[in-house]
C-alpha cells in the first residue's frame, strides 16, 4: 500500500509563491500517476496537476497552468508542487494522491491513494 504526507503548506499574500512536497512511502512502483488535488470548504474536489510516471509527461487545470509546477525526485520519493503567483482563489486544502493504474493524467476516477492534506491560505 502506498502512504503519502504532504506538507510545505501556509499562508502567504497573493502574489507570492510556495512549494508543497508530497513523501511517498511503500509499494511506490504501483503509482503509475501522481497528482495535486485541492479542496476548499463548500466546494467540489478538482485536480490541479498531474504527472505520469513513467514518462514524466504532465498535464493542469487551466486555473493553475502557467503559474503551478509539478514536479518529482525519484531519488527521494517525493512529489512537488511550485506555486507561483498566488491568488486568494487558490485557498484550499491541498492533497497529494497517487493512481495504480491508467487512464490518470487527466481522469481521476483511478486515484486511490491519499495523503491527508497541507492547507494553503492566500490573502490578499
Amino acid at each position: 500500500q502506498v502512504q503519502l504526507v504532504e506538507s510545505g503548506g501556509g499562508s502567504v499574500q497573493a502574489g507570492g509563491s510556495l512549494r508543497l512536497s508530497c513523501t511517498a512511502s511503500g509499494y511506490t512502483y504501483s503509482s503509475v500517476c501522481m497528482g495535486w488535488f485541492r479542496q476548499a470548504p463548500g466546494k467540489e474536489r478538482e485536480r490541479i496537476a498531474s504527472i505520469y510516471t513513467p514518462s514524466g509527461a504532465t498535464d493542469y487545470h487551466d486555473s493553475v497552468k502557467g503559474r503551478f509546477s509539478i514536479s518529482r525526485d525519484n531519488a527521494k520519493m517525493s512529489l512537488y508542487l511550485h506555486m507561483n503567483s498566488l491568488k486568494p482563489e487558490d485557498t484550499a486544502m491541498y492533497y497529494c494522491a497517487a493512481a495504480s493504474r491508467s487512464p490518470c493524467l487527466i481522469a481521476v476516477d483511478n486515484y486511490n491513494y491519499w495523503g491527508q492534506g497541507t492547507q494553503v491560505t492566500v490573502s490578499s
